[in-house]
């Protein structure tokens, strides 16, 4: 059976919004569909019968193109020898977050003159921190990914109008090196803005701080380039939330080596990972706290509308109302510092750690500023022991004060009157009572009161514990805060969960709250978002430091509204990309406000797309797509680090990219080459690795392979090479002193800083915001910038009488982003995407158990709907005014996916009401269900 010039083949590829349809996405004829099918996906070694089938290696038979010509009478069978030899490749997870670290079974056989390997199994590595042997069906289905004949095999182009599902041709690497050249070229002389789009960044050293910054530098004063991620979808207000009151660079996560007890506040226990964490790590450290033989994890609070599979595991369920979790800490905050116990006469709170680690004890003036010195370099504070007890200001930071926490106006000369920013704090949450918080959350009586005295008395304020001979403050009560900062008023309720547990003094602390994994510094927004700066006009489209987000973590559904109406928000329209290279990334489904997304898209002159599967994005909007590799490349540096050890691993590819894929760093290398900037890239990459003479790579040498990248690396690192890698996958593990873990163990505590409770230059930015024409009743999350947590309704409740339930999106343990719902075997687990609902909103709603629905969405803003069809799945532990959606569907272009259902990203809005004050999106809004 011959082919045709595999060079004229053209593959069509099919996308919808919304609804999904079954498409048929080829025009290969069904013969060749079925044996190229048969021989590409699950063409796995069979050994124990030695009777098995594999795909053909394009290097290997044929013309390339993976097609493989063959007889009628041949038997794929008779191709393969009974001889084989086996090894076991270290390696780590390419499809998880955590990057488990992986043991690949790779076989290898002698095919004529050529020798071919391939992998059959994947098990855990026991050597590595995080997973310690073990892996979860991501890591154990991904062997599918990598043989999916549905990959994307050779460089292609489009070849007709975008915005409808693609049609591509097959082009050499040449060809599609040269075309990525000319659009960068072009955008060069002709000053067009370049988009860097990527999803999550697997090796941040080569990509975001290697390519991204070359691609910057290599454009210099011509053109703008401008890096977004995914950040703003995930965690990324919690971040700014931390980084502004503690310094720390993070999200919130439990000390679970020590904790007593857990507030799981909407975290999935045991199926949503955690912070640098997607599964494994946070369920094995979570047994280990409640096996302890000392001080065991004795109770698990879960504040969550939806109790999801933590049931066995907690002893307590909090369904509060969503998007009412900022009133539910000011309350628990009005509690402690309202309420008295036996020693504790001022409050139920950690005077220590409040006076002498944060700015609680600073003065402030009526205009809400902090009291400095005449030189405006130090803080004042009240010394309750000056002027024989009357009295008086002093710097904070004198030797032998005694400095007030309560009381004011103190009068501080000059006409200032001043108060202490911790009463300040405690006027600020009195009207926030227990009783009010439990009727905006919808818990019944006492709930917030009795959790708040709860945490006082697990807290053991005033004990120490000592570790390895360091004596610490000893907090055993702590929180998981990971993705639920991802609401309207998210940045606001991480501030107030944090101030919570500043009271305790639970920072960073044994058993208290930690945020990643530990000292590294201050992060630089600690310093940095204190001075105050807004740009008024003439705003690029990403509107960072805007009038509009002067605090931004960058929300590219935001981005694209201002790149659709310019002038609404001021922006300069030479800004707006018109070239873009998307790194591993699906916008068009994989990120909230879909339908505006697909909108702006195409608007872009040109896209090239870096992907191992054709995605939604790039069959509508890609000129070029560029094959990645999967499991089969090199990546890292990869950090093994946890809460409590460290180690440092690479990913190897176990065998070579298959196909014509190539592993991103190849790509990246061979753009910069091709373009002209290779030797900026080289330096970038010395840098973003952190290489050291005599280490570092030569910036006028030949272009290096990655391999050798990461053998210079693995020296620096004071290994033999590479080889150590190859033999071990994993350096040994070291298990963190305390100085390493904990901040307060550091020899200045805390770095030396001074945590904010008050956050006076929040106030200022909000003051600036609207001094600049910014009107909060226009775009609410302008009321966000406050000194104090400041509680506020959230827009989306003003839908609520005509969309009457409150859609959430939650995780499912099977899948990692979109990346996952791609193979196969993960399909299979959870096949279809489904509303959960309570039974009795689906009465009221007049919906059966497993019907056909319609879900419509509300922006109480514009009064916009949008609907998707799915099918009710009746779940009994989520709040009846709530349901809940997988965001992991919706995807449509290759046969796997096709049928899974919608994803709630097209129900989504980022506009106005929609979107943090850190420009960070919420995943929240009011339906209402209807059968379809």
């Amino acid at each position: 059976m011959k082919r045709k010039d595999p060079t004229t083949d053209v593959l069509s590829v099919s996308v919808q919004s919304g609804e999904p349809e079954e498409t048929a996405v080829s025009t290969m004829p069904r013969r060749d569909f079925i044996w190229t099918s048969a021989l590409g996906v699950g063409g796995l070694l069979v050994l124990d019968t030695l009777s098995a089938c594999r795909p053909a290696e394009p290097s290997e038979i044929g013309d390339g193109s993976g097609f493989i010509p063959f007889s009628e009478e041949d038997d794929v069978h008779y191709w393969l020898p009974t001889e084989f030899t086996e090894e076991s490749v270290p390696t780590t997870c390419w499809i998880g977050k955590q990057d488990c670290g992986m043991l690949a079974r790779v076989v290898s056989q002698t095919v004529g003159d050529k020798t071919v390997k391939r992998i059959v199994k994947l098990e855990g590595n026991p050597r590595h921190p995080r997973n310690l042997g073990k892996l979860c069906p991501k890591g154990l289905a991904q062997l599918q990914a990598v043989y999916d004949y549905n990959r994307i095999k050779w460089p292609l182009r489009r070849i007709n109008a975008k915005g409808k599902p693609g049609r591509f041709v097959r082009i050499t690497w040449d060809e599609a090196l040269d075309a990525v050249k000319a659009e960068l070229d072009d955008a060069k002389a002709n000053s067009k803005p370049i988009l860097w789009q990527k999803g999550r960044s697997k090796a941040k050293g080569f990509y975001d701080n290697g390519f991204y910054k070359a691609l910057a530098a290599w454009g210099g004063d011509d053109v703008k380039v401008t890096k977004v991620g995914h950040g703003s979808y995930c965690s990324d207000s919690g971040y700014r939330a931390a980084e502004y009151t503690l310094g720390m660079h993070g999200v919130i996560s439990p000390d679970m080596s020590q904790t007593q007890y857990l507030l799981s506040w909407g975290w999935g226990l045991t199926t949503s990972g955690g912070n640098k964490f997607c599964w494994l790590t946070w369920p094995q450290k979570f047994m280990a706290a409640r096996k302890r033989a000392v001080n065991p994890l004795s109770k698990v609070v879960v504040l969550d509308p939806n109790r999801r599979q933590t049931g066995p595991h907690s002893e307590e369920w909090l369904p509060n109302r969503p998007g009412s979790d900022l009133a539910f800490f000011l309350g628990m905050a009005n509690y402690l510092v309202h309420n008295t116990a036996s020693g504790f006469a001022d409050g139920l709170i950690d005077k220590e750690y409040l006076t002498n680690h944060t700015n609680a004890p600073f003065l402030v003036k009526a205009d809400g500023s902090i009291l400095m010195d005449a030189a405006g370099e130090k803080e004042q504070v009240w010394d309750t022991s000056a002027n024989d007890g009357a009295g008086g200001v002093v710097d904070f930071d004198t030797d032998g004060i005694e400095p007030a926490l309560f009381g004011g106006p103190f009068d501080a000369g000059g006409g200032d009157m001043v108060t202490p920013s911790f009463q300040l704090f405690r006027d600020h949450v009195a009207t926030y009572t227990p009783e009010w918080a439990d009727g905006i959350c919808g818990l019944p009586e006492m709930t917030v009161a009795r959790i708040a005295r709860e945490l006082f008395e697990n807290a053991r304020i005033g004990e120490t514990i000592t570790i390895d001979g360091v004596t610490m403050p000893y907090r055993p009560v702590s929180m998981m805060a990971y993705h639920v900062s991802q609401q309207e008023l998210g940045f606001s309720a991480i501030r107030a969960s944090i101030n919570v547990f500043q009271l305790l003094g639970a920072i960073d602390v044994p058993g208290g709250i930690q945020v990643d994994f530990g000292p590294s510094g201050l992060y630089k927004n600690w310093s940095k978002l204190n001075s105050v700066s807004v740009k008024t006009e003439a705003l690029s489209y990403d509107l960072g430091k805007s009038k509009f987000f002067p605090i931004s973590s960058g929300c590219p559904s935001f981005f694209h509204r201002a790149q659709l109406d310019p002038e609404r928000y001021d922006v300069d329209e030479s800004t707006i990309p018109k070239k873009v290279i998307l790194h591993m990334v699906d916008p068009a489904k994989a990120f909230t406000d879909s339908p505006i997304i697909r909108q702006a898209y195409s608007q872009f002159e040109h896209v090239t797309a870096l992907t191992p599967w054709m995605s939604e994005t790039a069959s509508l909007f890609a000129d070029l797509v560029l094959p990645t590799a999967t499991l089969e490349k090199y990546e890292g540096p990869i950090s093994c680090k946890t809460a409590d050890e460290k180690a440092d691993a690479l990913r190897l590819p176990p065998v070579d990219p298959l196909w014509e894929s190539k592993g991103e760093i190849d790509i990246y290398l061979d753009i910069a080459e091709k373009v002209g900037f290779l030797d900026t890239f080289i330096g970038k990459i010395n840098s973003g690795i952190k290489l050291e003479e005599p280490y570092l790579l030569d910036t006028a040498g030949p272009k290096p392979t990655p391999r050798d990248i990461f053998d210079t690396w693995a020296k620096f690192k004071g290994k033999t090479g590479i080889d150590y890698f190859e033999q071990n996958g994993v350096t040994d593990i070291s298990v963190k002193a305390p100085a390493s873990k904990y901040t307060a163990a550091m020899e200045t505590p805390y770095h030396g800083a001074r945590h904010r409770l008050y956050g006076e230059k929040l106030m200022e930015y909000g003051q600036a915001m609207v001094a600049a024409g910014v009107d909060p009743a226009e775009f609410p999350h302008a009321n966000d910038y406050t000194a104090f947590p400041t509680w506020r309704q959230p827009t989306f409740w003003q839908s609520v009488d005509s969309h009457p339930l409150h859609l959430l999106s939650h995780k499912q343990v099977e899948f990692k982003q979109s990346r996952a719902s791609f193979v196969p075997y993960l399909a299979e687990l959870s096949p279809r995407q489904g509303l959960l609902i309570n039974p009795q909103a689906a009465e009221i709603s007049g919906v059966a158990d497993g019907d056909e629905i319609f879900v419509e969405s509300h922006n109480a803003m514009t009064g916009e709907t949008r609907r998707v069809r799915t099918r009710a799945v009746f779940h009994s532990t989520i709040r009846p005014d709530t349901v809940s959606m997988s965001h992991h569907y919706g995807l449509n272009v290759t046969p796997t996916n096709r049928g899974q259902g919608s994803s709630p990203n097209e129900l989504y809005f980022t506009g106005e009401g929609y979107i943090q004050c850190t420009q960070d999106a919420s995943f929240h809004v009011m339906v209402r269900v209807t059968k379809a």
